[in-house]
């Protein structure tokens, strides 16, 4: 009878042994499937901010014309060029308007652009500088400056502080030099300084929008002018 009970109460406590390991166990592969789960969905988040840092696009200007004309046998545009401000399209940081001959208008840029890690992680996005407008009936030497030549633009208030520079307008006036510089550039995290010139046929009741993406390059959007 003893040996019966004892045998009874071996096999309960084998029982809820198994019973707690199962449970335990069961437990376990919840716990780590939440956590891997976290893990994925954390990272799939990353990936998306990434992705969403490296694709964003910035208004960064926008040329409509005001007149087109032919004199003396030749046809002239009559443009505007306006630059917006980054954060708020609306907002006119510059705006000036020209004479082109003929109606094909090149748009000269300089670009800035930081290593992809930075643009992916949002720490940076690529800088540009509006250079000149010209037609195709003069060299780009003798286009019509946007900015001033060697002058900070006024949309990079911050340019020093935000490149680690003492000197805000040294950046924009050694521009050539430091875009010759590996060293220099690698220390601020940029991986190139160069020119950029889209261009486009332009008509009458259009808008030519700007946008240039965290990566630096830049496209033209045309819609009605309304």
């Amino acid at each position: 009878m003893k040996t019966k009970r004892f045998a009874i109460g071996f096999l309960c406590k084998l029982i809820v042994l198994g019973a707690a390991a199962f449970l335990g166990a069961y437990a376990w592969r919840h716990v780590s499937q939440n956590k891997e789960a976290k893990q994925l969905l954390w990272k799939n988040q990353q990936l998306s901010e990434a992705i969403s840092n490296l694709t964003a696009e910035t208004q960064i200007g926008y040329a409509k014309v005001i007149e087109q004309r032919v004199r003396d046998g030749r046809l002239f545009t009559r443009l505007k060029f306006v630059e917006t401000h980054p954060d708020d399209p609306l907002k006119r940081v510059l705006e000036k308007e020209y004479e082109i001959e003929g109606d094909v208008v090149h748009f000269d840029a300089l670009i800035v652009k930081f290593s992809g890690r930075l643009v992916q992680d949002g720490q940076e996005r690529a800088l540009y500088l509006w250079r000149r407008v010209y037609g195709e009936k003069i060299t780009p030497e003798q286009g019509y400056p946007i900015e001033e030549p060697n002058a900070e633009p006024r949309r990079y208030a911050q340019i020093g502080k935000k490149l680690s520079l003492s000197d805000a307008e040294k950046f924009w006036k050694e521009i050539w030099e430091l875009a010759n510089d590996p060293q220099r550039l690698s220390n601020m995290g940029i991986t190139a300084i160069h020119g950029n010139v889209v261009y486009q046929k332009v008509r009458p009741g259009l808008q030519y929008i700007f946008k240039i993406d965290n990566t630096g390059n830049v496209t033209p959007e045309t819609v009605p002018d309304l």
